[in-house]
């Protein structure tokens, strides 16, 4: 029954498998876990490429019998491995993974020092270049498993430097730290921007320039977290300022979207009863993606519960993208309705033509960040993973740049400041059904 469990074990880790290459140097503790299969690390190897596993404090408890050490131990498995493995056990469903002949054996419990230390170290080099996954295997029916484990996976770079990033990662922070630029250079224009238009800035403004800043912060602590982790293999604090403003970026980037859907500040100065519930609901659920981000980020795929916090992350996610839509759509009928009774149908038209236009580019924007970025970082070679993220800030750059471009103070802003002499044309295109949704 105990081997049996395998299939099952595997066709979950081709979901862990999805998730983006990490590495770095960690401490783990496992008690009297149960588990067949452990995934501890994905990596994108060089071909000089090291992995160094400890082990100690190791004990092994069953209910039937005494286990066997050589049905426990830890191997290396590539993606491309994954798929044969399990032809294996479709063809012999009683194997232990252990003893297929398409993983990369690293060692197993017989190797470990007599009780009661129970240990063991020692590093392996790959020189096979290819992505591959850490795993611990069980196959020891109705065992449970205590240990602490360690470990290192590096490449050297052409200097014998440790290079602690995954082989499709080790740009990033380059990548980030440039973009970190650019959204400093961004906040200084739009400034600039709000001091020669005094008269026009409004509060979503002032907002506006707060997201810029920490949107900056955030590439700024991304990049430095993965320097750190690059040469050293820990971020040395710079995870807990990246987690920190990206949960601020994160919730001011959905508030902001929000009240601008709402037309809040530029069009009126408060919020309507429906559009409060919409940001009571989008605040506490990207507080608690937030929580979700940062145990997926700062633990691994070794805890149990780790594709419950993946999952929780995207359907949290979800909602709020949903949500933030609402607003917008809102707006644009509330514009259409006003534009019967007020004798402003060029005015309206303008609001009516930007809204839509926001609308569009906010569904553009949600769908490249969650569907097409997830495709790219799925099909990718795994020496291109950096291809997915910088698609992601680039998708983002011109995102902001198009939103504030639309919404920038300004004495004659030309949405909202049109000749009276359109008004016939305005009255004729706000007739049609051009604007419904």
């Amino acid at each position: 029954m105990r081997k049996a469990a395998f299939p099952a074990a595997l066709a979950t880790a081709v979901l862990l498998l999805l998730s983006s290459a990490t590495a770095e140097i960690r401490d783990l503790k496992i008690s009297a876990d149960e588990r067949p299969m452990i995934l501890f690390e994905k990596f994108g190897f060089t071909h000089t490429g090291h992995v160094t596993i400890s082990v100690s404090g190791v004990s092994v408890t069953s209910s039937v019998s005494r286990p066997d050490p050589s049905s426990l131990g830890f191997f290396l498995l590539s993606e491309e491995a994954l798929i044969q493995v399990l032809l294996e056990f479709q063809q012999n469903p009683s194997l232990c993974v252990l003893d297929s002949k398409y993983i990369n054996l690293l060692f197993t419990f017989r190797d470990l020092s007599p009780p009661p230390n129970s240990s063991f170290s020692k590093p392996y080099p790959v020189t096979v270049p290819n992505e591959y996954s850490l795993f611990f295997a069980n196959c020891a029916p109705k065992s449970q498993v205590t240990m602490e484990v360690r470990t290192e996976i590096y490449n050297l770079d052409a200097g014998g430097v440790r290079d602690y990033l995954s082989a499709g990662r080790t740009q990033l922070p380059t990548l980030f730290f440039l973009f970190s630029l650019a959204y400093f250079a961004f906040l200084g224009f739009w400034i600039y921007l709000c001091i020669t238009n005094k008269l026009s800035v409004h509060r979503i403004h002032l907002l506006m320039a707060v997201l810029l800043l920490m949107k900056a912060l955030n590439l700024i602590c991304a990049a430095e977290d993965k320097h750190y982790v690059k040469m050293t293999g820990t971020p040395h604090g710079w995870d807990v300022l990246f987690y920190l403003f990206q949960s601020i970026r994160v919730l001011l980037l959905f508030t902001v979207i929000v009240l601008i859907g709402t037309g809040w500040s530029f069009l009126k100065p408060f919020l309507q009863e429906r559009e409060k519930k919409v940001l009571m609901i989008v605040i506490p659920l990207q507080v608690l993606a937030n929580v979700a981000s940062i145990v997926i980020g700062e633990t691994g795929p070794f805890i149990k519960d780790w594709i419950t916090w993946n999952q929780l992350f995207l359907l949290v996610d979800i909602v709020c993208c949903c949500a933030i839509i609402f607003p917008i759509v809102w707006s644009i009928r509330s514009l259409r309705e006003t534009s019967k009774t007020d004798g402003k149908a060029a005015r309206n038209l303008a609001k009516l033509t930007l809204f839509r236009q926001f609308y569009i580019v906010v569904i553009g924007y949600l769908y490249f960040t969650r569907i097409v970025v997830f495709a790219l970082r799925t099909i990718a070679a795994y020496k291109y993973q950096w291809v997915s993220n910088a698609a992601e800030e680039v998708a983002s750059l011109a995102f902001y740049v198009v939103m504030f471009y639309m919404f920038k103070p300004a004495e004659k802003n030309e949405y909202l400041a049109l000749d009276d002499e359109e008004e016939e044309a305005a009255e004729m295109a706000l007739k049609s059904e051009e604007f419904e949704l």
